[in-house]
């Protein structure tokens, strides 16, 4: 299936939020997709889970240890969602969390330009 430009945006939009759902029990506050060439680039706007939030003010070196390995899990769920539900093959996904404004981006690296997976572009 070939999605289209907005189809493909707004499916995403529901994937993100919903492995944030799985991993956090809680939603994305606001996000937002853009594709560049053969980048897809998702800003989010997270909320903090209260434990993390809380153990920041006392050891940020163990949220920070916390925040890489939830970051290292949720790349490799939104990979295989984009393989397996988009058929798109990934190169590489990036991702960084900004704790003190709840900011995140993800920057996904895809094998060729998206109009090759996606209409409208």
């Amino acid at each position: 299936m070939l999605w289209s430009v907005g189809q493909f945006k707004q499916e995403l939009i529901k994937d993100y939020n919903s492995i944030n759902l799985r991993m956090f029990d809680t939603g994305v506050k606001r996000q937002k997709v853009d594709i560049v060439g053969d980048k897809v680039i998702i800003f989010a706007i997270h909320k903090r889970i209260s434990s993390l939030k809380f153990l920041d003010e006392n050891n940020r070196l163990i949220t920070r240890m916390a925040d890489m390995a939830i970051i290292d899990s949720f790349k490799l769920e939104i990979q295989k969602v984009l393989e397996e539900k988009y058929q798109m093959k990934v190169h590489s996904v990036l991702k960084d969390y900004d704790p003190v404004t709840e900011y995140s981006g993800t920057l996904i690296f895809l094998d060729k330009d998206a109009k090759h997976y996606l209409s409208g572009l």
